[in-house]
């Protein structure tokens, strides 16, 4: 499998898996927050001077289309809109307390599902796993996800 195309193709389908055992653990949530919202609230948690139209921009929408998901947030509690203190005319938008438990209950559950995973693997294939992201990761750019990877 030393063709690069191959070897593409098998990445592919391991990221299949992947996003199967993380998209179990986010299903897992009670009450159900719909994909979309979690998008919203990851990205105003990664960044904490999102405004409206940085928000449309990360998620690719119309600033109408951000404003009406921020609404169902704000409406279940997960999301605040404060005036931002460098320009009045625009508006910050911050996560509530509620919010932050729901995305800290929401990493622990996809880590204790690649956990369950990984635990199912020898050490060696571990150690060479997390050899292998690192090597992709300094091939794409650098960081993953704004952490870097650790050995396991």
């Amino acid at each position: 499998m030393d063709r690069v195309t191959d070897v593409a193709a098998s990445v592919e389908s391991s990221v299949g898996a992947l996003v199967a055992v993380l998209d179990g653990a986010d299903q897992a949530q009670n009450p159900g927050v719909p994909p979309a919202q979690l998008r919203v609230l990851t990205i105003v948690a990664q960044n904490q001077h999102t405004n409206m139209s940085r928000l449309a921009e990360a998620l690719e929408v119309v600033p109408s289309s951000a404003s009406r998901l921020c609404d169902r947030l704000e409406a279940t509690g997960l999301l605040r809109r404060v005036p931002d203190p460098r320009d009045r005319r625009e508006v910050r938008l911050l996560l509530t307390p509620s919010a932050r438990k729901l995305l800290d209950e929401l990493r622990e559950r996809r880590r204790q599902a690649l956990a369950d995973v990984l635990g199912r693997m020898s050490a060696t294939d571990r150690h060479e796993l997390v050899h292998a992201l690192r090597a992709f990761a300094d091939a794409a750019g650098g960081e993953v996800g704004n952490e870097t990877l650790r050995t396991a």
